[in-house]
């Protein structure tokens, strides 16, 4: 009998180690599964700091290529401030002109109304003169007679 129990006592124990095995093994392979896991997910993460270091040297490189457009383009602002402001002075005195021009016209046209009121004044009073005199002259003899000695234009016996 204690060769028996001995063997039940030897295989209760083996069974005992055999249950310890078996928690142990399913904790190793938990413990491994975590460890994959760990590990696809540092791969994984990897990949994208590998990703995110190619995006960055693009990035730098475009910088690279941008900065001295850049500063050409800051190099060039201030001349085209001036440029725009000199553009603009010259614009005000232009208009400045055409602004005089206009007046000047404006009274050289109140000017020759004057003085076409005074010549049709002048040309009614020697028409009337001339109904008494040997030889009538007509209007438009005397207007291009005058035209010829003061250089006003004559248009169709009218007076401009």
């Amino acid at each position: 009998e204690t060769e028996v129990e001995q063997l039940q006592r030897l295989l209760a124990g083996m069974e005992k180690d055999h249950r310890h095995l078996l928690v142990r093994m399913e904790l190793g392979q938990a413990d491994l599964e975590r460890l994959r896991k760990a590990e696809r997910e540092r791969a994984a993460q990897q990949e994208c700091s590998s990703q995110l270091e190619k995006e960055v040297v693009g990035l730098r490189e475009k910088i690279h290529h941008l900065e001295p457009m850049l500063k050409s383009q800051q190099r060039k602002v201030p001349q085209m401030i001036k440029q725009l402001q000199n553009s603009k002075s010259v614009i005000q005195a232009k208009d400045a002109a055409i602004q005089e021009l206009k007046e000047r016209v404006s009274y050289l046209e109140a000017e020759n109304l004057e003085m076409h009121d005074q010549i049709e004044h002048l040309i009614e009073k020697q028409v009337s003169r001339g109904r008494s005199s040997a030889r009538t002259r007509s209007k438009s003899e005397y207007v291009s007679r005058c035209s010829r000695n003061s250089g006003i234009r004559v248009r169709n016996s009218g007076i401009w």
